[in-house]
C-alpha cells in the first residue's frame, strides 16, 4: 500500500505475517519483525501513559506472533492487528526514528557522538562565566553541550573559597566520595600517597583506573596559583585511540581485547580492577579509555601475547607523549576545569617550589550531567515550537 504524507511524499508499505516493510522517502527499505513490533507496542495497555515504561513482560506474547493486517489511519499513523489478537497503533515518525536497520544503536558515550580534537583546538570557546552558567539556561545548556562533544569545559570567576567545588557539582549532579574524601587538596605534601600531591610533572593519564566503576567526571578548582610552571595539560584520549587504530589496527585490537589489572594501595586502602586500556562497544566504537602508568599492576596475560601487547602498549604510550595531541593552559585563581575522566587524559608540567599552587579536586558522575543536558534540550525544543506557533501550549510531565 502507499500512504500519502502531509509534505507530499509517499511511503510504500508492505507486509507479510512475519514483518512490516516500509520504504522511506529517502529510498531506504526498513523491515520490522512482528515480534519486535509487538514488544514495542505504544498502546495504553502496553505502556504507562506517564512514564512511558512497559507494562508487559517479554514473556507475555509468543515468539511466533504474526501480523494479520495493517491499516493506515491517517497520513502519520498505521494500525497493526496481531495474532494472537492485539491492536497497536504506531506513528510513522516513531518507526523511522527507531528503525533498527537504518540507524546504529545510539551510544551517547561513544566516539560516534563526539568531536575529536588535538593541539590545534582553541580553548577560548571552552570557557564559561560561572554566574552566567548559574543564571542563564542557555549558557548552562551550552556548557553541557560543549562538555558532551569535547569532553571538558572551563568555568571562570568561581568564588575562591574552600569547598566551593562541591557547590559546583551540586548544580549538575552528585559528589562521588572516594578514599580521598568528598574533595581532595592538590598541593605539595610531605610523604604523599600519590605523586599528584608533589611538584613533579605528570604525564597524560586518567584518574582511578583501579576503581570500579571509575569516577567519570573530575573537577579541579584553582584557589591560588603563583608558581612558575604547573600548566594544566589535556589530551583527547578518543583522538589518541583513533590515531592508534589508523597507525595499527592490530595494536588497537590487542589493547581493546586484552584486560589488565590496575591497583592502588596505601595503609588504609587496596583498590583493584581488571579492564582494557581501550574499551569498545558492540559496534567497535570507543566508549572509554584508560592510561595510568603509575597505577598499573603487574601485567598478567598469556605469555604468547606478551611481546605483542608491549608493542601495542608502547605505541599507545608514545602517541600520548606527542605534543600534537595536547592542549595546555595555566589555571588562574577562580578557574575550574571539569573533564570526562573516561575520555580526556590530563597532565601537568612541573612547577617551582617557590610560590603557591593550590587546587581542590573532586569527582562526580557524568550520567547526571548528560541527563540534565537532555532535559534542557527538550525544554529548548519545546520553547522553540511555542515561539514558532504561539497557539501551541506548553505542557509539563
Amino acid at each position: 500500500m502507499s500512504i500519502a504524507m502531509a509534505n507530499g511524499h509517499k511511503l510504500s508499505i508492505a507486509h507479510d505475517s512475519t514483518q512490516l516493510n516500509i520504504e522511506w522517502n529517502d529510498g531506504h527499505n526498513s523491515e520490522f519483525l512482528a515480534v519486535w513490533l509487538r514488544d514495542h507496542c505504544q498502546m495504553p495497555e502496553s505502556r504507562d501513559a506517564h512514564s512511558g515504561q512497559r507494562l508487559m513482560n517479554v514473556t507475555d506474547f509468543p515468539l511466533d506472533v504474526s501480523i494479520e493486517s495493517i491499516t493506515p489511519l491517517d497520513n502519520q499513523h498505521v494500525e497493526i492487528i496481531f495474532s494472537p489478537l492485539h491492536r497497536s497503533v504506531f506513528s510513522l515518525d516513531w518507526l523511522e526514528q527507531n528503525a533498527y536497520d537504518k540507524h546504529l544503536a545510539n551510544d551517547i558515550y561513544s566516539e560516534q557522538n563526539k568531536v575529536l580534537w588535538d593541539s590545534s583546538f582553541s580553548t577560548d570557546k571552552s570557557v564559561f562565566d560561572y554566574d552566567d552558567y548559574l543564571n542563564n539556561q542557555d549558557t548552562s545548556r551550552a556548557l553541557f553541550d560543549h562538555f558532551a562533544l569535547y569532553g571538558f569545559a572551563i568555568l571562570e570567576n568561581v568564588p575562591c573559597k574552600e569547598g566551593q567545588i562541591l557547590d559546583v557539582i551540586d548544580t549538575f549532579g552528585y559528589v562521588r566520595d572516594t578514599n580521598y574524601g568528598k574533595l581532595f587538596e592538590v598541593k605539595t605534601q610531605v610523604e604523599p600517597n600519590n605523586l599528584a600531591f608533589t611538584n613533579l610533572g605528570l604525564g597524560l593519564h586518567a584518574d582511578n583506573p583501579y576503581r570500579d566503576p571509575v569516577p567519570t567526571v573530575q573537577l579541579l578548582h584553582c584557589l591560588e596559583n603563583t608558581v612558575e610552571g604547573g600548566e594544566s595539560i589535556l589530551g583527547d584520549g578518543f583522538k589518541a585511540a583513533s590515531i592508534l587504530r589508523e597507525e595499527s589496527q592490530a595494536d588497537f585490537d590487542l589493547l581493546s581485547q586484552t584486560w589488565i589489572n590496575f591497583r592502588f594501595q596505601d595503609k588504609d586502602t587496596d583498590l583493584q580492577s581488571r579492564v582494557p586500556l581501550i574499551e569498545v562497544n558492540d559496534n567497535d566504537q570507543v566508549v572509554k579509555v584508560r592510561f595510568n602508568n603509575r597505577s598499573i599492576a603487574p601485567i598478567n596475560i598469556d605469555k604468547h601475547k606478551m611481546k605483542a601487547f608491549y608493542k601495542a602498549y608502547q605505541h599507545y604510550a608514545e602517541i600520548l607523549n606527542r605534543t600534537s595531541i595536547m592542549i595546555d593552559f595555566k589555571l588562574t585563581q577562580g578557574q575550574l576545569v571539569m573533564f570526562d575522566n573516561t575520555r580526556v587524559f590530563h597532565a601537568r608540567k612541573a612547577f617551582s617550589t617557590s610560590g603557591s599552587r593550590w587546587l581542590q579536586g573532586a569527582y562526580a558522575d557524568v550520567d547526571s550531567l548528560y541527563s540534565l543536558q537532555s532535559v534542557l534540550s527538550r525544554q529548548t525544543e519545546t520553547d522553540a515550537r511555542v515561539t514558532s506557533n504561539p497557539s501551541a501550549k506548553k505542557t509539563s510531565n
